[in-house]
């Protein structure tokens, strides 16, 4: 399993806004520390704003933080916001499915559970989990 670009972008600047809690975050200085376009990061942003869970205020001394604490931002939650699906396999596609053995496989019900494992696992985490006490990351997002 493979997230998308989009997500572990929007995971990175969500680290980002965590780390500096206190103040606003520009596109410019989320794009230089992290080498990723202006461009993709404001759509990144307008996407995590619309979804509750960036707050972007605008103007000259304008910026991003996080819309609620980091604590209550569960990773989980973050992937399938992000995520278009989770069709691992052709089966798991609705009206889209023309697999021969879908009525014999066992192979998809393996694999649901595998998701719903893979997914549980992130929503057992925060965002505060990933940087509260990561002085490392602080040092370098800080």
């Amino acid at each position: 399993m493979r997230l998308n670009v989009q997500t572990d972008y929007a995971l990175r600047l969500l680290m980002h806004l965590a780390v500096n809690t206190g103040r606003l975050v520009t596109i410019k200085e989320a794009s230089d520390r992290f080498g990723i376009s202006k461009t993709h990061l404001m759509k990144l942003a307008s996407a995590l704003t619309h979804d509750g869970f960036v707050e972007a205020l605008r103007g000259r001394s304008g910026g991003l933080r996080l819309a609620r604490p980091a604590a209550e931002i569960r990773i989980g939650e973050v992937v399938r916001r992000m995520e278009n699906d989770f069709d691992v396999v052709e089966c798991f596609r609705t009206g889209r499915n023309e697999c021969l053995i879908t009525p014999a496989c066992r192979l998809n019900g393996v694999l649901h559970r595998a998701v719903e494992a893979f997914l549980a696992e992130l929503d057992s985490c925060t965002l505060e989990d990933l940087v509260k006490t990561n002085q490392p990351l602080r040092l370098l997002l800080a």
